[in-house]
């Protein structure tokens, strides 16, 4: 059986190499010419693949597994890259099992309570809608066909050389600790642990949260990294004056706040994270 890593990225890498450090065959399916010859020089199969102008008619899709780590569109509230694929299942074979990484966003602003998956969804930002837009043509898919489906709800990813460096260098501000909202984060090699189990021994149909389960503050995360790394923390600043001060992207994480229950990836994925918290996972990140 054919397995295959749509969005061979970061990410996908790190996935590829230990699904071949276990004997499986991986083909790692990436947009551009010289991200596919990287992945060659890694060890990895790969092939190039652009969903926004063509469909995946060279793909061995059919009783395959896939992990989708394509990112939807950057506009609009539909995932037009995921209708493309699914489309062309029809007519390449479809795969046996799928797993889709969506995000917590799709839940919405929850008010700062502690949510599990049985949270219903309130998608409010276009990003967000995207994600539920892929989520919903996957499940109807899965429904049509019987094709397997594993939905993870990603926290913020950080990691070796994922962090927010850039930001803390040019002192950009930040909302103070007392109206900052609470957000989630998961580090990179938790989320490949998470991403193989989902797979493997996920259940049909099922969504987990993929989160380090210690939420905080967007300032305190910042503040941590500034602290390790000897650069300046950033500055603090009243909601207020956030509106007039920070960019639409970053206002639009503020508006909402929640804090993750990731019970159900250790109870049903058998998952023992590795970074269960930020003093833990902060440190090994600049260290490498």
């Amino acid at each position: 059986m054919s397995e295959l890593i749509l969005g061979c990225g970061h990410l996908g890498r790190l996935v590829a190499a230990e699904r071949l450090d276990r004997g499986h065959q991986v083909l790692g399916v990436i947009r551009t010419a010289s991200s596919s010859e990287q992945l060659r020089e890694l060890g990895i199969s790969a092939t190039q693949l652009d969903l926004d102008t063509s469909g995946p008619s060279k793909l061995p899709l059919e009783n395959s597994t896939l992990f989708y780590f394509v990112p939807p569109p950057r506009t609009g509230d539909l995932d037009t890259r995921i209708q493309r694929l699914i489309s062309e299942f029809s007519h390449q074979g479809n795969p046996h099992r799928v797993v889709y990484l969506s995000t917590t966003g799709v839940y919405g602003d929850c008010k700062g309570a502690w949510i599990s998956e049985e949270q219903p969804v309130n998608p409010v930002v276009a990003r967000a809608k995207r994600r539920w837009d892929a989520e919903c043509r996957f499940r109807e898919w899965s429904s049509a066909t019987g094709g397997e489906l594993v939905i993870l709800r990603v926290a913020g990813i950080y990691g070796p050389g994922k962090l927010p460096l850039e930001r803390l260098r040019k002192g950009l501000p930040l909302v103070r600790a007392k109206e900052s909202p609470w957000t989630n984060r998961i580090h990179i090699s938790d989320l490949v642990q998470v991403c193989i189990a989902a797979m493997d021994q996920g259940r049909n149909g099922e969504v987990y949260n993929a989160s380090d389960g210690s939420p905080g503050t967007m300032i305190d995360y910042f503040t941590q990294i500034a602290e390790l790394s000897g650069l300046p923390p950033p500055q603090a600043i009243s909601l207020a004056q956030a509106q007039e001060q920070l960019s639409a992207g970053m206002l639009s994480y503020m508006r909402e706040s929640r804090r993750l229950d990731n019970s159900k990836i250790r109870s049903d994925l058998g998952i023992t994270l590795e970074y269960p918290t930020l003093e833990q996972g902060l440190p090994a990140c600049l260290s490498t």
